[in-house]
């Protein structure tokens, strides 16, 4: 039976902020976190910790995914505890290593690493103007698909409709490695992610909208064919050894 549901708010904007992570921009750079970290999601116990370890980086970015080891006592070392050389790659001494008698035998120079409290403090600033500038970058989006004036004072108004134009004219296009395009692209997809209007008027986002929907729809039968192959497997193994 179907309710009709009519105390449904007019404004459904998301007020929430923004999240970064370079650790989700891609499944691979996903993978590299779980492998690295070794997460898992093949019992319950595994899934709930590796969730709520995901999450933690996702809501501090700053923080370092993978734990580094010192080079002279292969000890791990904690965030701010230690010493790294700019010029060899991971290179890195705890304090112990760095302040005993003779030092450490190196031939660069050691920067001591700033602790948590002292990235947080450089990057937030970073980061809330990123998200910023994200914003407005999206507005803008929206606006120069619906801007009609040929001399809108829209600040880079002008600049968003030139790639517009750009892009129904290039030739080369995104995959043949035109950036123009490339920046188009990323933006219309930053788009589309967001975007709940039925009569959007930016370019392509219906197509991109029906384009993730179906990847993400691959991806959901995909994950549905291991679970039922996993059960499959464990079954057989039940079977094997009741008999």
């Amino acid at each position: 039976m179907q309710v009709e549901i009519t105390d449904v708010p007019c404004d459904t904007k998301d007020e929430d902020e923004i999240l970064e992570s370079e650790f989700f921009d891609t499944r691979h750079a996903f993978l590299s976190l779980c492998q690295g970290n070794h997460y898992q999601y093949d019992t319950l116990r595994r899934a709930k910790h590796s969730s709520m370890m995901v999450l933690y980086y996702l809501h501090n970015p700053t923080v370092p995914p993978f734990v580094t080891q010192c080079a002279v006592c292969h000890l791990d070392i904690e965030t701010g505890q230690g010493w790294r050389c700019d010029t060899c790659p991971d290179y890195d001494v705890c304090n112990a290593c760095y302040l005993k008698d003779g030092g450490v035998d190196h031939p660069h120079k050691l920067t001591n690493n700033p602790s948590v409290a002292d990235v947080n403090a450089q990057s937030k600033e970073a980061r809330q103007l990123r998200v910023t500038q994200l914003k407005k970058m999206l507005e803008l989006l929206v606006h120069a698909s619906q801007c009609r004036s040929p001399q809108c004072n829209y600040p880079n108004c002008v600049k968003v409709k030139l790639l517009f134009r750009h892009g129904m004219q290039c030739k080369v296009r995104a995959s043949g490695g035109c950036l123009l395009c490339k920046k188009m692209w990323y933006l219309l997809q930053l788009h589309a992610r967001a975007c709940k209007e039925s009569q959007c008027n930016v370019p392509r986002c219906r197509d991109l909208r029906d384009h993730l929907k179906r990847l993400q729809q691959q991806s959901e039968s995909r994950r549905r064919a291991a679970v039922m192959e996993m059960m499959r497997q464990r079954a057989v193994e039940v079977a094997g050894s009741s008999e």
